[in-house]
């Protein structure tokens, strides 16, 4: 399978996923709960559960994040499935706390693993390894962009260039098309790029019967448009190609089932744990320090442009401007114990509630007030894409500095643009390396918590 990666690489991996299965569980697992049948439940779980998820076929353009979500999912499925037999025996607490311990070093040592294995993988492709030869035919804007993929030694392609009717000074230039049949045949090409826009119907079709009748691989470039995105999808209807300009992963059953248990989860710890005694707190300290609500209740956007009630610890003194004026560096309005909880953050704690409700998530795009919604909406291209998903308390934006006040048009714009990267390449690991670097900086402080 030369064309997508080595026609071993699938049975090895399967092979190293039990070896580490079986291991863990020979040097970890007791005597008294390791047993042929044990045995065979587990290793047969495992090869059932990658089969079904479809786990093994990777692509050549894969790299250990690109599909990440599909190892948390089989992952968790197997999570499952290894503690329904303890479920079954009825175990004690302790053994089964115990096992945690095992399956937690189990999705370790397979994880390490992941790691190990495309970084030897890219490591092989660098020294020619598993690499396919690839040509062009024809040229548009999006040459240049497939030549970054071609570039890049991890993904294992030979660029030998590409030929058109259009001369060219390039030193990837191969010549006119009709040279390139005789020059794809004598160089044993593996891949042919077509691009769709320099040719019309007849000349793709004799491309195609030529790629088929000597066994290559053909592949077609669409018309460059300026539509495009990163976060487009093809979708076949019968035999008709459907292209999709917003797919956003958090448009399937299981990232929205995942990411729901994740909110839920998180949430009930933080309102249990946190806010169940810093609550009592800051509302004797807000009391004292200014008359007004304890809460302050501010009507937001949420998931497709929903409006909702955000909740917050009052930080202000009770003012006309609350939902028309977002705080500005010295602003006057802020109280005392305000510019504390501001500068912590801890005036956010009280949107876990709203997570757990489901008008939020944890991580996401932060909402804006209604006021800024209807005059951003109108002022900076596709900014309601970021609607497509829940708000967040904590979202890529913010940690990457686009947090409080507007200053300038480019503030929004990065925060738009961010917002929009994260709704149509959200993941599990991305909303955990958000969180991270949230708690990192509100320890670390940030200039622009007023």
């Amino acid at each position: 399978m030369k064309y997508s990666n080595s026609d071993f690489i699938i049975p090895i991996s399967i092979i190293v996923h039990l070896c580490i299965i079986n291991g863990v569980l020979f040097v970890l697992t007791p005597d008294t709960y390791l047993n042929v049948y044990n045995i065979i439940y587990y290793n047969l779980s495992w090869l059932l559960i990658t089969f079904f998820l479809n786990f093994y076929p990777t692509e050549r353009q894969e790299l250990f994040f690109t599909r990440f979500h599909k190892i948390i999912q089989v992952l968790f499925v197997y999570f499952l499935s290894y503690f329904a037999l303890f479920s079954i025996k009825g175990e004690t607490i302790a053994v089964l706390g115990y096992q945690y311990l095992v399956f937690g070093i189990l999705t370790l040592c397979i994880l390490w693993y992941r790691v190990v294995f495309y970084w030897l993988r890219g490591k092989y492709r660098i020294t020619g390894g598993n690499n396919v030869k690839v040509i062009v035919l024809g040229r548009d804007r999006n040459l240049k962009k497939i030549r970054k993929v071609f570039d890049n030694p991890s993904f294992g392609y030979h660029y030998m260039g590409y030929f058109s009717d259009k001369e060219s000074k390039s030193p990837t230039y191969l010549g006119p098309i009709t040279n390139s049949f005789a020059y794809i045949l004598n160089y044993d090409v593996d891949i042919i790029y077509c691009v769709a826009s320099n040719f019309n119907e007849t000349e793709l079709k004799n491309f195609v019967d030529f790629a088929d009748n000597n066994l290559i691989r053909f592949k077609v470039i669409l018309n460059d448009m300026d539509v495009f995105n990163r976060a487009m999808s093809l979708e076949s209807y019968s035999t008709t190609p459907v292209l999709n300009l917003r797919n956003v992963p958090l448009d399937t059953e299981y990232a929205r089932i995942t990411k729901r248990a994740f909110d839920i989860i998180f949430s009930s710890l933080v309102i249990v744990l946190v806010l169940s005694w810093l609550t009592p707190i800051l509302y004797i300290l807000i009391k004292l320090d200014s008359p007004g609500d304890f809460y302050f209740k501010q009507s937001r956007h949420g998931y497709k442009r929903k409006t909702f009630s955000c909740y917050k610890y009052r930080s202000m003194t009770v003012n006309t401007d609350s939902d028309k004026v977002m705080a500005k560096k010295g602003d006057m309005r802020v109280t005392k114990i305000g510019k504390f909880i501001r500068k912590t953050s801890l005036d956010e704690l009280p949107q876990f509630i709203n997570v757990f409700k489901g008008d939020m998530s944890v991580v996401g795009p932060r909402p804006h007030m209604v006021v800024h919604t209807s005059d951003f909406e109108k002022s900076v291209d596709k900014y309601l894409v970021r609607h497509f998903v829940k708000p967040g308390i904590t979202g890529l934006a913010q940690v990457k500095g686009y947090r409080g006040e507007i200053l300038k048009k480019s503030d929004i714009k990065n925060r738009t643009r961010l917002d929009i990267f994260y709704v149509e390449k959200w993941s599990l690991g991305m909303d955990l390396h958000i969180l991270f670097y949230t708690v990192y900086n509100i320890l670390k402080g940030e200039d622009k918590a007023y």
